[in-house]
């Protein structure tokens, strides 16, 4: 089973191009996977360089509606044609960052750039799902997430609407992949707005297994305080991690505290970044 990072916000040996967002490209015994399209300007030219073939794939998952992860999937869809996209029913919800300047409030929409209909149009077959679901044998979405530990906040700056009514984003659709391993659990993230650890303990609560072969993935850490990342750092040291895989959504604060605490178990998951391992 491989999995390489196509689009991030950084690359590596200077390999394809970098951009805010994430996805990344699952090779395994039961075909091939896409988790998240990026923002849309490097999936096609990365996978090239990369020599992924977007036709081969066999579903496309997303693990929340902002543009930063979904935006790319028109362009997926145009090379892919008619594919299963597994999501969760909140998914299109309209969604933004509003934030307070010397000028005044500011809004700036964040959620899926394209209309539903016209994604269907493309070929896109969207199939809903809330729970923990094995979508393949050892392939598994999280579902909706508890929300349980108290120092993973929701991010203050997002919000959503619903019925024309503004209020804090709190991400029902933020949902993670889950590959199933001879040597431990795969963790796939997009985001990790649901917080990474309570993720992580749903996982474990689904599966009935505790160790993980690798957690790789946007982990929303850079939008923690200072005392938050060290509660989730050492709520994360108590779990079974052979290797931790950061992107995106970490920010270099939180890439180089994990980097301290896991030593050579941890590895930057930028653009060309390649995770093996044995099913």
């Amino acid at each position: 089973m491989k999995i390489t990072i196509l689009c991030e916000n950084s690359i590596g040996k200077r390999v394809g191009i970098g951009e805010h967002g994430f996805s990344a490209f699952l090779e395994t015994r039961h075909g091939n996977f896409l988790f998240d399209t990026g923002r849309g300007a490097s999936v096609v030219g990365n996978s090239l360089v990369l020599n992924k073939d977007l036709k081969s794939i066999k579903k496309i998952f997303l693990s929340h509606g902002h543009y930063d992860h979904t935006g790319g999937l028109a362009e997926v869809l145009k090379l892919r044609g008619e594919v299963d996209v597994h999501i969760h029913p909140q998914v299109f919800l309209d969604r933004m960052v509003i934030q307070q300047d010397q000028e005044g409030e500011k809004r700036e929409f964040v959620g899926i750039p394209y209309k539903k209909a016209y994604l269907e149009s493309l070929g896109a077959h969207f199939v809903l799902n809330s729970d923990f679901l094995e979508i393949e044998k050892g392939i598994f979405l999280s579902g909706e997430v508890p929300r349980k530990t108290l120092f993973e906040k929701p991010d203050p700056r997002l919000f959503c609407e619903r019925d024309g009514k503004i209020s804090q984003d709190l991400f029902p659709d933020d949902q993670s992949l889950v590959l199933d391993s001879e040597k431990g659990l795969v963790l796939i993230l997009g985001c990790a707005h649901s917080g990474m650890v309570n993720i992580i303990h749903h996982v474990i609560e689904k599966t009935g297994r505790e160790t993980f072969q690798a957690i790789l993935g946007g982990t929303h850490l850079d939008f923690l305080t200072p005392e938050q990342l060290e509660e989730s750092i050492k709520a994360l040291k108590k779990v079974r991690i052979k290797k931790i895989g950061v992107s995106h959504c970490t920010g270099m604060r939180a890439a180089f505290r994990l980097h301290q605490e896991f030593e050579d178990r941890f590895f930057y998951g930028c653009v060309g970044a390649v995770l093996e391992v044995s099913e």
